[in-house]
Formats: C-alpha cells, sequence, structure tokens
C-alpha cells in the first residue's frame, strides 16, 4: 500500500518546518531534470500550487516563481560546489532571495562561486571538517542516552546539531554526553518534544486501522486520539494500526442512530493534523472543520479507494442501512467510497468536514456517499480538532 507520507515523523519544537513543507521538498527534489522551464512546468502540479498558496502562503505566481528557482538551484548546486573545492562547506536555498547560498572557507574561493550564479557566505568549518567533528560523535554511540534523539551538520549554522528530548535534557547522563560531544567540535543542542520512534507513526486521516478482522479507515486527528465511525468498533474494543501495532482503544460510540465514534492514542503513537492524498494530491494540512454549503467541492480519503473528490449534494439526511440500522443528520456527497474506507476523512479545503459512514454504488456510475458531520462528534465527546 503506497503512502505519500512517510512514518517515524517527528514532532519538534525547535525545529519548524511543517509537514507539508517536507513534503514538498521531498516533491521538488526532482525538479532539477532538464530545462529549469520544463522541470517547473512538470512539478506545477494544480496540488502542488495549491498546498503551496496555503501551506506557504504564496500566491500562484509566487509558487510558479519559487518552483523555477528552486529548479535553478538544483541543477546549480554541483557546479557551485566543485567550484568552491576545499572551501566548501555546505550549501542551501534562501526563499527569501531565491538563490542558492553557497558556504565557503577562504575568501578566494568567492569569485569562482559566484561565477557560476550562486551567492557566497564565509563561515569558520569546512564541510570536511564538519563531517570529521560529526565521525567523532558517531563514536559516542554506544553511550548515548536514550535522552538524545539525534545528531548531524546543520550547514547554515556551520555547526553539529545535537537533538535532545525535553524532558531528559537535565538527565546526568544527557549532560555527560553532550559535554563529551561538545570537546569534538563546534556544538549547538536543540530540544524536540518527544522521541524519535520507528515501530509507531503519526495518526493521519485516511489511514487504516483494525478492530478485530475489521478494517476501517481514520477519520481526523484529535487532541489525544482520532474520530471515525462508529459501526467500526464497540467502546473498549482494541485499536490496532496499519503496522498492526496496538494505538488505543474505542472511548466512546454511537451506532446505529448516529454513525460516530472516538479512539484515544498511546503506545508510542501520536496525532497529526493530516489527511493523506495518497499520491493523488499532497497530503493536507487541516486547519478547522467550518461546515461548507450545499453544492461545494468535497473530498474523502479513505484506504480503500485512496482519494476521490466530488460535491456535497446533501445535509441532514435520515439513513436506514441494508440490515435495518438508521442514522439521522448524515450528509451526502457524490465522491465515490467502498468498503474499508469507513471512518475515513471528508475534507473541504483544509476544513474537515466529516467522517465516511456509508455509501451507495462503490465507485460505480451512481457512487454516493454518506457521512457524519465531524462537528456533532466533538461536541459530543468535547473533543478538539487537532489542527495546523
Amino acid at each position: 500500500m503506497s503512502r505519500s507520507m512517510s512514518r517515524g515523523r517527528v514532532t519538534r519544537r525547535t525545529v519548524g518546518a511543517g509537514l507539508s513543507t517536507l513534503l514538498l521538498a521531498a516533491g521538488l527534489a526532482t525538479v532539477g531534470t532538464g530545462s529549469t522551464a520544463v522541470a517547473a512546468d512538470e512539478a506545477a502540479s494544480p496540488g502542488l500550487i495549491a498546498a503551496m498558496q496555503s501551506d506557504l502562503g504564496l500566491t500562484e505566481d509566487q509558487a510558479l516563481t519559487r518552483l523555477a528557482q528552486e529548479a535553478d538551484a538544483t541543477e546549480l548546486a554541483p557546479l557551485a560546489e566543485e567550484a568552491a573545492g576545499d572551501t566548501f562547506a555546505g550549501s542551501w536555498f534562501d526563499p527569501a532571495s531565491g538563490d542558492l547560498t553557497v558556504a565557503v572557507t577562504d575568501d578566494s574561493a568567492v569569485a569562482a562561486v559566484e561565477k557560476t550564479g550562486a551567492t557566497t557566505e564565509r563561515v569558520a568549518h569546512s564541510a570536511a571538517e564538519l563531517d570529521a567533528v560529526k565521525a567523532d560523535i558517531d563514536k559516542l554511540t554506544d553511550d548515548a542516552p536514550a535522552g538524545v534523539a539525534s545528531w548531524g551538520v546543520d550547514v547554515r549554522s556551520n555547526e553539529i546539531v545535537i537533538q535532545v528530548v525535553e524532558e531528559n535534557a537535565d538527565d546526568p547522563a544527557v549532560r555527560d554526553f553532550l559535554t563529551e560531544a561538545t570537546a569534538a567540535g563546534p556544538v549547538s543542542v536543540e530540544t524536540l518534544d518527544e522521541p524519535i520512534t520507528t515501530d509507531a507513526a503519526g495518526i493521519v486521516g485516511g489511514d487504516p486501522f483494525y478492530v478485530g478482522n475489521s478494517r476501517c479507515s481514520i477519520g481526523f486527528s484529535v487532541r489525544g486520539g482520532f474520530v471515525t465511525a462508529g459501526h467500526c468498533g464497540n467502546a473498549g474494543a482494541a485499536v490496532r494500526g496499519w503496522d498492526n501495532t496496538h494505538i488505543g482503544t474505542v472511548q466512546g460510540r454511537v451506532w446505529p442512530g448516529s454513525d460516530m465514534a472516538w479512539v484515544n492514542v498511546g503506545s508510542g503513537w501520536w496525532t497529526e493534523p493530516v489527511v493523506l492524498g495518497w499520491g493523488a494530491i499532497p497530503d493536507r494540512l487541516v486547519r478547522g472543520s467550518s461546515a461548507v454549503p450545499v453544492g461545494s467541492s468535497i473530498c474523502r480519503s479513505g484506504s480503500t479507494t485512496g482519494w476521490r473528490c466530488g460535491t456535497l449534494t446533501a445535509v441532514n439526511q435520515t439513513v436506514q442501512y441494508a440490515g435495518g440500522a438508521v442514522a439521522n443528520g448524515m450528509s451526502f456527497t457524490n465522491a465515490c467510497s467502498a468498503g474499508g474506507d469507513s471512518g475515513g476523512s471528508v475534507i473541504a479545503g483544509d476544513q474537515a468536514q466529516g467522517v465516511h459512514s456509508g455509501g451507495s454504488g462503490s465507485c460505480g456510475s451512481s457512487s454516493m456517499t454518506v457521512f457524519n458531520p465531524i462537528n456533532p462528534i466533538l461536541q459530543r465527546y468535547n473533543l478538539t480538532l487537532h489542527t495546523v
């Protein structure tokens, strides 16, 4: 099952790059093939431009300009590094200026580097020197306490940055490690809100989860858990994630009558204000839950059919499902769905709309989808939607 999001994501306080920005950066890394104009055009999908506008605060023209600048920088980087020679100390794209900045340790390299079209910044330590410092700290790996999360070269600050888990920052073992690491060369310290994990993942809308032998989809992250469909599991039922590890339990459930539930999150999992785009679009950030009017464009994300879009066709509907269950206050969309999408995200732009409940047509010519609006779920259980 392909995903556009990686697992083992990091939640940081001191490193401010948003998740969507990281996704964009990953996509833009492939822009520099062929001519700049062609590469930028190929990268400028409507979904990407929309994401850059909403997530980076750019206009459409600014987004297109930035794509072209990043394509130029990608092509320029190896040429500028070669020009810098032994004085090279790293490079980065500067969105404020649109330039590739190359750090050098000696003024003798400035002219050659700037001749390639890059700008320069004079620093104290070369890339080779910083790599050597990191290699010395790597030798301390066996002695690194659990509160030390990572370390590596930061080209902008021209030093090694060590990340420690905030709650462990004052542990004696962490302080001892930092003292020894600092002796190796230029080092600074940042803190992470929580550890970096490899055996769990963030909760994101559209991802699958399991109750017993049944598969459903995550709706939206809330503080302390996520919301989904009530018919997916009884209150108290154990819930497993996409990797079959324990997430938490169903804390509350209404089915029938409505189709809503919420699940608490623990065991190394955490919540993310994100809905999966399943490769069709960049993953969506969630910014609120303002209900859109009938006729509005609306999309849904689920673990069976991925990302599908349509329009909101009706609200406040009473539905009788096969088997006799009745649910009130439901909404309809002609965005198609199928079994296993139950509980998944229904979203309009960056506004959460509801959780998938059922449907008809299974993505055939007359498909329709039923969803339980999100705000009644939040209100019933006094939940707070996790937003950016």
